[in-house]
């Protein structure tokens, strides 16, 4: 799974914050039943009209008239006071816009007012966003949660140097919960601790104590996830599925293969000095050499590296280096490691899948050895690019 901000993980965050700086103004019209509402990216540019690719549906036509209202509003706003005049000619391609007006027989919309949220802000405020996450966040799986307390503590750092972090929640902060069959941020849905179990895979970000032991978080985002690790059984190409006898369960499980799936090869070197560090690991060794052969550990962060970046990341860059592989590079019998989501019905999606990995399962009889994918990085929330 990427960490890079996609266009749609953009499109969904700035979404909601669009939605909310309207709702000032959609409260202040007077009741209208022909009024319709459009939220989405302008696609095309003509005459006194626009293409919008909306979140869901096709695309629709917006017109302008003499007396429509174009105000802009910058990412984050919850509502339209701090909005500014702006010309229909400030409008371009790949701008988001909510427009509200009447709607014609053929489907075009005659706008009376139009919010414009400019790309090139949201652009800004997600490179933001994601820097601050890069510097203030931490993920890693949760290892104890207490809701009523609104904490929950989640294990950080490499295989060599595991390290317990407490995470707070307050009333601010924003809890987010992962899709059942997507690791995507823009599919994950509003949630509270309740629902936030230890195994579950956290990613928070805030401020941490000086000692790095505690987070008061602004953002938490949590799913479910399963590691698998075993030999393939087959592939079924059209369907997009990988079948996988799992050494951990025992069982046969089906896992497809979507396009946010990142299916890599660990070069031979590079295995055996994971296979090493693990073997280490469980021992309570030290293991010479670090996984990518500079003195970093098998998620790519060296143990004594900046507590304030995570691990999960580093491990996520890491990964960004190693050579891709496809579904059709896959054969029965071959050693593979993989982390997927866990489905809506008990098929899920992969997030990684590594092969090369014989040594790794060697190393870690049984199938542990995938614990080895714990420190993989979820997809990086687009920050306050529009909303929580």
């Amino acid at each position: 799974m990427s960490v890079k901000f996609t266009a749609a993980g953009a499109r969904a965050a700035v979404a909601v914050g669009l939605a909310l700086a309207c709702a000032g103004w959609a409260q202040d019209q007077p009741a209208a039943p022909a009024v319709v509402r459009k939220i989405g990216v302008v696609k095309s540019i003509g005459s006194m009209q626009l293409t919008v690719t909306p979140d869901s549906g096709g695309d629709v036509t917006v017109a302008a008239q003499s007396s429509t209202r174009v105000l802009r509003v910058a990412p984050g706003e919850k509502d339209l006071k701090n909005a500014t005049p702006a010309q229909w000619q400030d409008i371009q391609v790949g701008d988001r816009i909510l427009a509200g007006g009447k709607a014609a027989a053929d489907g075009t919309l005659t706008a009376s007012t139009v919010v414009l949220m400019k790309h090139s802000d949201v652009e800004a405020t997600r490179q933001q966003a994601m820097q601050d996450w890069q510097k203030r966040g931490i993920d890693g799986p949760a290892t104890a949660v207490d809701a009523a307390a609104g904490t929950v503590t989640i294990s950080v750092g490499s295989l060599a140097a595991k390290k317990s972090v407490v995470v707070r929640a307050s009333k601010g902060t924003v809890i987010r919960k992962y899709a059942a069959d997507s690791a995507q941020f823009e599919n994950a849905k509003p949630s509270t601790l309740q629902e936030l179990h230890a195994g579950d895979q956290v990613r928070a970000r805030g401020d941490r104590s000086a000692d790095g032991s505690e987070l008061q978080a602004e953002e938490i985002v949590f799913g479910s996830f399963q590691n698998l690790a075993g030999t393939v059984n087959g592939v079924d190409a059209g369907a997009s599925t990988v079948s996988l006898h799992d050494l951990l369960s025992r069982k046969t499980v089906t896992v497809k293969v979507a396009g946010e799936s990142q299916l890599r090869s660990l070069p031979p070197e590079m295995a055996q000095r994971i296979a090493a560090r693990l073997k280490a690991s469980m021992t309570g060794g030290a293991a010479a050499g670090g996984a990518t052969g500079q003195g970093q550990g098998a998620n790519g962060s060296g143990a004594g590296g900046n507590g304030a970046r995570s691990g999960g990341s580093d491990f996520q860059r890491l990964l960004t280096h190693l050579p891709a592989s496809s579904l059709t590079d896959l054969h029965k019998g071959e050693a593979v490691i993989a982390l997927s989501t866990q489905g809506m019905a008990g098929e899920g999606t992969v997030v990684i899948l590594l092969t090369g990995v014989e040594p790794i399962l060697q190393a870690a009889p049984g199938g542990s050895g995938a614990a080895f994918l714990t420190p993989w990085s979820l997809s990086m929330p687009a920050g306050d690019a529009g909303g929580p």
